[in-house]
This record gives C-alpha cells, structure tokens and sequence, in this order.
C-alpha cells in the first residue's frame, strides 16, 4: 500500500517526512494513474485505490495524520492484466470500477512488418484463435513472437522454435508442438541443456 499511497522516508537532516505515492499525486493532479498487472497486485492493496475509482472518488491517507484527498477533475485509473497469467484474477470488485473495458489482441500484421519469421507469426495465430475458444490457454503475443526473432537470429530457427515450446505453460505445451509441427514440418521439443556428465 505504501508504494501507492506514500510512506515515511528518511530525509538529509536524519528525520523522516512522509512521501506521497503515486496514488496521491495522481489524485491532486487530476492525471491517470496505470497499474500494470493489476490482477497480480494483492487484493488487501488494491483495495486503497477502490474508493478513489468509486463515487466518492476519496480516500484515507491513515498512515499520515488520517487526511483525506479527494480526486482533481481528470483523475482516473486505467489498469492492464494478462488474462492468461498463472494467478492472476479479476475480481468483481475491480472489474465493477472500470466503465470501459478493452480487449488489446496481439497485432500480428505488426509482427510481419517488424520481419518476424511467417511461419512463427502463422503457429501464433493459429493458437491465438485456439484461446479464443476456449481450446487453450496461451499462445505467443508479440513479446514472444520478437524474442522468438532474436533467438532465431543468434542461434538459428531450431533452437528459437524449441525455446517457443519450452515457454509455452506445461498444460499447453503439447498443443504449441503440435501447432509448431503442422507449419514447420517436424516435431519440435522444448530447447533444453544437452546430455550431463
């Protein structure tokens, strides 16, 4: 909570003054405040910031003398969250805050004109669309599908397509092999260390 709303830190003269966090400042100012990765942020945390996002658009700074500060005109929240993220959950509660909620898909066009290898772009449209119904639970967005270039370019295509499998989460694994095999045309396994002495 302390890195959202502010804390005591200590100053040049050996006391402490308190530091308002980002929270705060976004509320006087009446600018947004972005919380990445909303979903993987603790419940008991995010809970500071609900009645800011709410009608009452206040909260309670109880960690320096109890005031309260209420939101300038122009205050809002704007989160982000990967929904297909071990753990993270969007609850009701933070849901509810939101009045517009939109759906960001992996530009795979982008991907193309940034000379991303066709077929990798192909294998993740094919499980993006997977996901979509609901068949699985990943597919390589476009951070993936640019470390998959890299890879490919310093260490060659097989090493890069091993290491798109070995990403992949254990329960999806199977269906990426399978997806990888049908486009590149061979069975591909997850890039591992070779044979220990």
């Amino acid at each position: 909570m302390a890195d959202l709303v502010g804390e005591y830190t200590q100053n040049p003269r050996g006391g402490y003054t308190f530091v308002y966090g980002p929270l705060v400042q976004a509320m006087r100012d009446g600018r947004a405040l972005l919380l990445d990765d909303a979903t993987l942020i603790s419940p008991m945390v995010l809970a500071v910031v609900y009645p800011a996002m709410d009608g009452r658009r206040q909260i309670v700074v109880k960690a320096h003398t109890g005031e309260t500060i209420t939101a300038a005109p122009g205050f809002y929240v704007i989160a982000g969250h990967n929904p297909g993220v071990h753990g993270a959950v969007l609850t009701e509660a933070l849901a509810s805050r939101f009045s517009a909620q939109i759906h960001v898909s992996t530009d795979y066009d982008l991907a193309r004109t940034l000379g991303i290898d066709p077929r990798a772009v192909k294998v993740a449209r094919h499980l993006a669309a997977r996901v979509h119904k609901g068949d699985i639970g990943w597919a390589p967005q476009l951070r993936e599908l640019i470390a998959y270039q890299k890879l490919a370019d310093v260490l060659g295509e097989q090493a890069a397509v091993a290491n798109l499998v070995g990403i992949a989460p254990a329960d999806d694994r199977d269906v990426v092999a399978e997806a990888i095999a049908t486009v590149y045309g061979r069975r591909v396994a997850p890039l591992a260390v070779g044979r220990q002495i």
